[in-house]
């Protein structure tokens, strides 16, 4: 059971972001859509599925990881949603030439400098509260 639980948390090894990309890339011309994909108009209508994502959450508190009171519609609305933004977001850097998976990395690597595991650990303070503590203590000592 308990490799059956971690498989569900583990994403699916495809399609890459860059299939994506090239999929999306194709969907989008077939239909002659290149010419609203603006970054302005994705980002538009990525905020607003966003707004879709946030009302299956909508109401019902604080809801634990894995969704254990969703049913198997909701979980899968929830999903379609998801979905929704993660596809106008490689649209999006696709259209502005981003490259996403290099860019995502590096913001990865840019939080942990920012973000020190030894100041941080276990503690939801913004990065500018705990350098200013950091800092307070030094200068006490």
């Amino acid at each position: 059971k308990m490799a059956d639980h971690q498989q569900q948390q583990g994403f699916s090894t495809g399609p890459t972001l860059e299939e994506l990309r090239q999929v999306l890339a194709e969907f989008a011309g077939e239909r002659d859509w290149n010419q609203y994909h603006t970054p302005r108009n994705l980002a538009l209508a990525m905020v607003g599925e966003v707004g879709e994502l946030a009302e299956c959450f909508q109401w019902k508190g604080e809801v634990p990881a894995g969704l254990p009171g969703f049913s198997a519609e909701e979980k899968q609305h929830v999903g379609e949603e998801m979905s929704d933004i993660l596809l106008y977001l490689i649209r999006m850097a696709d259209k502005c030439g981003i490259d996403l998976p290099a860019a995502a990395e590096r913001k990865i690597q840019l939080n942990g400098v920012k973000y020190p595991s030894k100041l941080v650990k276990g503690s939801s303070k913004k990065y500018t509260e705990y350098t200013k503590t950091n800092v307070d203590t030094a200068k006490a000592t």
